[in-house]
């Protein structure tokens, strides 16, 4: 199976976040990682096998420099298939 593309908007909070700034913008090379209300609100298209994929390599990175960091993000595909993720679990598909 190949890559796919996936349109990724979440919001990473931390106890750490001038910790995991660097990180995240070196992580989301297409797109923006603003500071909003102590969290970070993302934006990006990343291409990968699935949405879970992407998600458990985003936060897995994030949590190599921050354990306590939470993921809230919704990856779309380019078919229109939205899964909403809370950290690892997978909250909901439309």
């Amino acid at each position: 199976m190949g890559a796919k593309r996936y349109r990724l908007v979440a919001r990473v909070s931390s106890t750490a976040p001038k910790a995991i700034k660097p990180v995240l913008e070196k992580l989301i090379a297409k797109g923006s990682v603003k500071e909003a209300n102590g969290e970070f609100v993302v934006e990006a298209e990343m291409e990968g096998e699935s949405a879970r994929d992407l998600n458990r390599s985003l936060l897995s990175a994030l949590r190599r420099v921050e354990k306590r960091t939470r993921l809230r993000a919704e990856w779309t595909s380019d078919e229109g298939t939205t899964q909403r993720f809370f950290d690892y679990v997978l909250k909901k598909t439309t």
